[in-house]
């Protein structure tokens, strides 16, 4: 439930009037890739389908991924790296006609760096459900009409099951490194959990081992705004004109989670009591620099996000838990064994810090102990996205090792 977009790892600032009139046009119904898109740096691999965990069969499916570097002659240097619920693909290059924005981890990974593509094959999969070219409800479905509301219901589990014939499409039997932050770090554990021997090492930043009744009454009210939005139709919006899809219930859903993303410090500093202009909020029609910070981001989300996506990726985060049907949370832990990176953010206050320190106390592998190692950071959640030095030796730690 991140940012997970190159300008939103950055910390926040206020809106100029140079970005207010980048939102002047009328938003389109779904900010979904489709196909005949650019595709920019994307690869695709289609498969049959499978039952999912809910019972709905998916009859064939489509994983869009991007790579970086080399994958060698033993096939021993791959890692996949696992992006958040409004993330995608794009974890490295410049954004582009095929791609909205920027890599938004172009620090982490490249030639040299924590992540070195000099040394690793490196796959980025966007995610099933998701809305920038895997298989979600805006994707064509046999019929020839988009999925819209018929998609299925997908759980964590779901979404790393149709990852897994993605390796075996590549040639990896075994992953040097799953590397995954969010509800990229849920699939990360999934990853470690359900096929342990495909996993040499594990990083997990940001993420709990299951979502808690608190996070999950967070995300309802997300969910709940996007389906009372009168535009969305039940789902079946994708003929509607530019203006004219659920854009105001899934903007209101965006602005709602950007609140759980930062910490209160760091709006407190960054705002304070500032007015977006010379007109007053105290009974003038002004704005408070913060509202306006929240609308912009909001209104720029339904430009590249989908809404019957995030419903479905919400929901998805929404099953979370490792140890479901497995005896419980340690007994899931226990079954990793890859050695384990756990990082947490000390002010987060999404998937606080508790969690990734049970997560550690329950791995057997993991190189600092009983306890996550904890970033210090002012930008809660999103630490992980913005404190990229720390996150590199973090990782450099684990990789070199």
């Amino acid at each position: 439930m991140d940012w997970q977009t190159s300008e939103d790892t950055v910390p926040s600032a206020p809106v100029t009037e140079a970005d207010a009139r980048f939102l002047l046009g009328r938003p389109p119904a779904t900010g979904a890739w489709r196909d005949g898109d650019p595709a920019g740096d994307r690869q695709f691999a289609a498969f049959s389908g499978f039952r999912t965990e809910g019972g709905r069969d998916l009859p064939s499916y489509r994983i869009a991924y991007e790579t970086w570097g080399e994958l060698n002659t033993a096939r021993d240097n791959a890692m996949l790296v696992l992006h958040s619920l409004t993330g995608d693909s794009h974890v490295r290059g410049a954004a582009s006609p095929g791609h909205a924005t920027a890599g938004w981890w172009d620090d982490i990974i490249g030639p040299g760096a924590a992540i070195d593509t000099d040394r690793w094959f490196v796959v980025a999969p966007n995610m099933l459900g998701g809305c920038q070219g895997s298989s979600g409800p805006a994707s064509i479905g046999p019929d020839g009409y988009e999925w819209a509301s018929r998609f299925p219901y997908l759980t964590i589990r779901d979404q790393v099951a149709a990852q897994l014939p993605l390796a075996d499409a590549l040639g990896i039997d075994k992953w040097g490194a799953v590397v995954g932050g969010s509800m990229g770090g849920m699939h990360a554990l999934e990853w470690a959990i359900m096929a342990p021997e495909r996993v040499e090492r594990l990083a997990v930043f940001a993420a709990p081992p299951h979502t808690t009744a608190d996070q999950i009454a967070l995300n309802s009210v997300q969910l709940e705004a996007i389906r009372i939005d009168p535009r969305f139709a039940g789902g079946e919006y994708y003929d509607s004109g530019d203006g004219d899809g659920p854009h105001r219930g899934l903007a209101l859903a965006r602005r709602m989670a950007l609140l759980n993303y930062r910490s209160p410090t760091e709006l407190n500093q960054r705002f304070q009591r500032s007015w977006q202009s010379g007109v007053s909020p105290l009974g003038h029609d002004g704005k408070f620099a913060v509202e306006s910070y929240l609308d912009f981001h909001g209104n720029k989300f339904t430009r590249r996000f989908d809404a019957n996506s995030y419903l479905t990726l919400v929901e998805a985060m929404n099953s979370h838990d490792i140890g479901r049907d497995r005896g419980g949370i340690n007994d899931a832990l226990a079954r990793i064994t890859a050695k384990t990176l756990v990082v947490g953010v000390d002010s987060d206050r999404l998937f606080p810090i508790d969690g990734q320190h049970t997560i550690a106390r329950g791995v057997a592998h993991a190189i600092d102990g009983d306890s996550a190692a904890v970033t210090t950071s002012d930008f809660g959640h999103d630490g992980f996205l913005i404190e990229t030095p720390v996150v590199a030796a973090h990782l450099r730690r684990l990789l070199e090792s």
